[in-house]
């Protein structure tokens, strides 16, 4: 059978929302319209916009509900950083507060007075194209970069579910997305970890994580019994709190060959061979005669 890939961000959520139990590590997502990305961001101040369908971050944006407060001499304040804080200006007298959107993508930001400018700046983004908007998660932070984790899950030979491999994705300085290929740093989850929890709570939460992998990739079966592998993109809140922001069914292995434990990749590798992702390696010439001259 061939490996089963699904491109819908949409169509996984809502196969994962059906269980009750892994329904509470999903973001509030809904189909991008007007009227919900004006109810997301008044819940939640951030929100991300997204394609349904795409990979490496491509196409995904920031927007941000902000009150500000300017004096009668200022006109618009400068977002251009995200780390703006804190969202008063310096007045001779009082002003009253105003609520204002920022979009950001790339490492641009643009600044709008409405939700319906920021609608419409937008449209010419999205270009008709499905798209989703999706609740901001407060990011853990490595050196002041937010960071989110890429779990891997994988068939093993037994024809199970079994997480293979984690890893932590730094986002580049102002990017809204920590993807490798939008130049974001790959990180070891412990050395992200170490920052933030004690070695006891690492290893709970790096355990969660495995049963997490497996949990969502059973359900996904249920719908697509086709599938083979799946990577899990998760953030994890000042709380440290899990949320799955979305799940790939064509993930990237080749980036668990970067990290010093040859083992990880090496299992990776023997399973995605097992279920047809790769084609076994033929020893070099040189390697079959060294072995013939043992024998």
């Amino acid at each position: 059978m061939r490996i089963q890939r699904v491109s819908s961000k949409w169509a996984k959520t809502k196969v994962i929302l059906q269980n009750r139990l892994l329904s509470v590590f999903i973001p509030e997502t809904r189909k991008y319209a007007l009227e919900d990305l004006k109810e997301l961001l008044g819940l939640y101040g951030t929100v991300y916009i997204k394609p349904d369908r795409g990979t490496y971050g491509s196409g995904v944006m920031r927007a941000e509900q902000r009150i500000v407060h300017l004096s009668p001499s200022e006109h618009q304040p400068d977002f251009s950083q995200p780390e703006t804080e804190p969202l008063t200006c310096e007045a001779e007298a009082p002003a009253e507060p105003k609520l204002m959107y920022i979009l950001r993508y790339a490492k641009d930001a643009e600044i709008f007075n409405t939700p319906e400018e920021l609608h419409a700046a937008l449209l010419p983004r999205i270009k008709g194209r499905s798209y989703l908007v999706q609740q901001g998660i407060d990011l853990l932070q490595h050196q002041d970069r937010p960071f989110d984790l890429r779990v891997l899950t994988q068939k093993n030979l037994q024809g199970s579910w079994e997480t293979t491999g984690m890893l932590g994705r730094v986002a580049a300085p102002q990017k809204v997305v920590t993807n490798y290929h939008n130049g974001g740093s790959i990180f070891s989850v412990d050395a992200l970890f170490k920052e933030h929890m004690t070695p006891e709570e690492m290893t709970a939460t790096i355990q969660q994580l495995k049963s997490l992998g497996v949990r969502i990739g059973s359900q996904l079966e249920t719908a697509y019994p086709g599938l083979k592998e799946i990577g899990l993109d998760v953030a994890m809140d000042q709380h440290h709190d899990l949320w799955l922001l979305e799940v790939n069914t064509l993930p990237s292995i080749i980036v668990f060959k970067m990290f010093p434990n040859k083992a990880i990749y090496r299992r990776i590798h023997r399973y995605a061979v097992a279920y047809g992702r790769l084609k076994r390696t033929r020893p070099s010439p040189t390697y079959r005669r060294r072995r013939t001259l043992k024998h």
